[in-house]
């Protein structure tokens, strides 16, 4: 593939809550100076050669199956450090870009790790399109982009901090599907894991960017909309008691705080009386 570069008109598509604003291939990637950041968002990925890649004076050495994501207006530049640096990128842009982004794993500028080193697909489907400014072409981009972006969180790998949290915390959630039906204490949960309470609430926050409580909770709700679809006509004080909660009026509160309604407004909704 020559060197190449989409700009993608936007008129249209800047109405949707992610699209492409331009796609790119470089054959060699030349040094890139950016003291003042990018004004969108963007993913680059390394297919051969070797870069040095700096954000706010943080250096990292980025090759291939690496991707390196700049988020609009962080200072940066990059520059090849081999004689060949082939990369492929994307600049985006949209309301729900950062939480696409999020949903990946992806909270700031910096590098990360692909599973395998092949161009990611949905970026090789952009390269391939015309670049003769169709609407159709850049619809097709902003879908191609959401795909990519969603298909990120399987196709990065984990750091290995990262992993070793998410293997110490699995014992946990596995405890918590098990005794959903019953009060669960902040020093249990810690004792599966076998650490403190206290590391135990940053592990939570590192792995599922939530508090336990609040990961508990959640479970439960979820238990109990299982349970009303199942056992038709139980009681909700019946609910609320098989699905850990001492409280019936505390159970109601809780689900109308995650679900945005009453559980008698969700039966009803949803057929369920």
């Amino acid at each position: 593939m020559k060197s190449k570069m989409i700009f993608c008109q936007t008129d249209e598509t800047m109405l949707l809550p992610l699209y492409a604003t331009t796609i790119g291939y470089w054959e060699h990637q030349a040094e890139t100076l950016r003291p003042a950041g990018f004004p969108d968002y963007q993913m680059h990925q390394v297919l051969e050669g070797k870069g040095e890649l700096n954000i706010n004076d943080k250096s990292y050495i980025v090759g291939p199956g690496d991707v390196f994501f700049l988020y609009p207006e962080i200072p940066h530049f990059y520059t090849p450090v081999s004689r060949e640096w082939r990369l492929a990128w994307i600049s985006f842009s949209g309301r729900e870009a950062a939480q696409m982004l999020m949903y990946a794993g992806i909270r700031e500028s910096g590098p990360g790790r692909l599973r395998d080193d092949a161009l990611l697909e949905p970026l090789r489907e952009m390269l391939l399109l015309s670049n003769e400014h169709l609407l159709e072409d850049d619809l097709e981009c902003s879908k191609l982009l959401y795909a990519l972006l969603l298909d990120l969180k399987r196709k990065l790998l984990p750091s290995s901090n990262e992993e070793d949290e998410m293997e110490r915390i699995k014992p946990v959630l596995r405890h918590i599907e098990l005794h959903l039906h019953r009060p669960l204490q902040l020093k249990e949960l810690a004792e599966v894991a076998a650490v403190s309470p206290q590391y135990l609430c940053r592990l939570f926050q590192h792995t599922v960017h939530e508090r336990p409580v609040t990961y508990i909770n959640k479970q439960r709700i979820n238990r109990s909309k299982q349970l009303m679809f199942n056992v038709r006509g139980k009681k909700i004080y019946e609910i609320a008691r098989d699905v850990g909660f001492e409280n019936a009026s505390y159970f109601c509160a809780v689900f109308k705080r995650v679900t945005g309604m009453k559980p008698e407004e969700f039966k009803r909704l949803h057929g369920l009386d």
